[in-house]
């Protein structure tokens, strides 16, 4: 008799939000090694740099039971000059990343979807990236793409302005076109509770 092992349980409601707790920047930073790391070997042991000084730890987390418990997907933004924000780091992991079709919190201002964003978790991170700078008043906002991401992105509604060789790969330097975005107001309520605490 052929017993066939059970597929790792796979969450589909899905909560985005900013890391805060312990268990929360622990798994973002561990994601993050994993990914850029361990996979792309794009760094060595970790891809921290000056940037996640000032940088917002955006995730994706799912939940057993009814408890967050886990970290699937993660983005970094940062203004860098008045009204010019950056995404960077952008990632999720390897068995959520062919999700579609999932439920989400703290992602939209209605319980309505906005289409592309929620076609996989990596369309809805950048969602809730740019969301959240428009929130803080943002004019502009950018990205460096890897060159397979560039198709991805494009969907997203981001235009590529040209490429640059960036450790030792080649990525687009990416413009988002802001007006299919809306200012993220459950990213307001979050960071108020965030500070409060």
């Amino acid at each position: 008799m052929i017993i066939e092992s059970p597929q790792p349980y796979k969450a589909n409601y899905i909560t985005f939000d900013f890391a805060r707790e312990k268990w929360q920047l622990n798994q973002y930073w561990e994601l993050r090694t994993k990914i850029f790391c361990q996979e792309q070997q794009i760094f060595s042991e970790s891809d921290k740099d000056e940037i996640d000084d000032k940088a917002l730890p955006i995730i994706a987390e799912c939940s057993y039971g009814g408890q967050l418990d886990q970290v699937v997907g993660v983005v970094r933004i940062d203004e860098r000059e008045p009204g010019i924000w950056w995404g960077s780091r952008l990632g999720v992991a390897e068995q959520y990343r062919q999700m579609s079709r999932f439920n989400t919190f703290g992602l939209f201002n209605t319980s309505h979807p906005v289409h592309p964003f929620t076609m996989n978790l990596g369309g809805a991170l950048i969602y809730k990236a740019v969301s959240t700078a428009l929130a803080f008043g943002c004019q502009e906002f950018y990205a460096y793409v890897q060159e397979q991401n560039v198709n991805f992105f494009s969907r997203m509604h981001w235009k590529s302005l040209g490429t640059e060789d960036l450790f030792g790969r080649t990525h687009h330097f990416m413009r988002c076109e802001l007006d299919f975005y809306a200012p993220s107001q459950p990213s307001i309520f979050q960071l108020n509770i965030r500070k409060a605490a």
